[in-house]
């Protein structure tokens, strides 16, 4: 799974121009080294009367990849791959030739495209399904592939492997004993702070991705509705030459995020404690004796926020509400 947003440039071009199906010689000898486990993964291969093959791919070293990834890449009769030149890049870097048809099935053409491969595979093909890194159906394509054959009664199986939630979970150094993944952050300002206060209140852990060009803003918002004491960890490029772990408050994060961050991006912030929040109503009298001080009541609100982990929003409306009464 690519991490960058598929709405920012992570999404193959629809207009381009599909690989040429039926490349290489269907009856050639799959191109993979051979050895113990991989003799073992030819004889226990899915889905051998034909079936959809869901497989996880590497999420930037390809010595990721899985034995059975290796034998379901040679030896499937269609890949469908979120983008099939980093597929093909992928395999190349494997050393496993693709005997099978190379088709695109992502964001754009996924749900046209998933009757075709059921009746393929309800036929007798086995059907392998990948993305740019990661598992299919998991914040990428895939879903409406699986759905549908599951609808057809069409076996479906999985390759496990590589995938950037647990990995991240394991680095962050917060409290993950329950999480929950939400996927993408929302984009929208409204969408992303009602999501935000969901996180607030949760007591799990929340892993999501999030696009680079956005994480200083989501950090920020994070912050003010959140906390800025609230533990998280920013996850970058995992696996990857330049992988970077920065842990801290997501005040701490938010700062340093402004400079600007590069690469694939998952988040962690660690579950509420229980700990009852401080009403913004409670905090309108400390707001008022910093105004009282020669503070402008957006700065005084601001001080008040950074202390107490309240929203600056929130308790500037509370300080407005308070006024009218008076």
């Amino acid at each position: 799974m690519s991490h960058e947003d598929p709405t920012a440039g992570g999404t193959p071009d629809p207009t381009a121009t599909p690989d040429p199906a039926g490349t290489t010689d269907p009856t050639a000898t799959p191109a993979v080294a051979t050895g113990p486990l991989l003799e073992r993964a030819a004889a226990d291969r899915p889905c051998p009367a034909g079936g959809v093959i869901l497989a996880a791919t590497p999420l930037g070293d390809p010595l990721d990849a899985s034995v059975r990834l290796l034998d379901a890449l040679a030896t499937a009769d269609v890949v469908a791959a979120e983008d099939t030149r980093r597929t093909r890049a992928l395999a190349d870097a494997l050393g496993v030739t693709l005997r099978g048809r190379v088709v695109s099935n992502f964001d754009h053409n996924e749900q046209d495209r998933a009757a075709g491969l059921v009746r393929e595979a309800a036929h007798g093909a086995r059907v392998l399904v990948v993305t740019d890194a990661g598992m299919p159906s998991v914040s990428d394509p895939g879903f409406p592939l699986v759905q549908a054959a599951h609808e057809a009664g069409v076996p479906v199986t999985c390759l496990p492997g590589p995938s950037a939630v647990p990995t991240a979970l394991a680095l962050s150094g917060v409290g993950v004993g329950t999480f929950a993944f939400d996927g993408f952050a929302p984009r929208k300002d409204g969408a992303r702070r009602t999501w935000l206060e969901e996180v607030r209140t949760s007591r799990r852990a929340v892993c999501f991705f999030e696009s680079p060009h956005r994480l200083a803003a989501t950090l920020a918002l994070a912050a003010e509705v959140v906390g800025p004491d609230r533990r998280a960890a920013v996850c970058r490029e995992l696996t990857k030459t330049y992988e970077e772990v920065r842990r801290g408050g997501l005040g701490e994060l938010a700062a340093w995020a402004a400079d600007g961050v590069r690469g694939e991006v998952t988040v962690v912030i660690e579950g509420s404690d229980g700990t009852p929040r401080t009403a913004p109503e409670d905090l309108v009298g400390d707001v008022e004796a910093k105004v009282a001080g020669g503070r402008r009541l957006k700065d005084a609100c601001g001080d008040v926020a950074a202390a107490t982990g309240v929203s600056k929003r929130e308790l500037y409306e509370a300080v407005l509400a308070a006024r009218q009464r008076d």
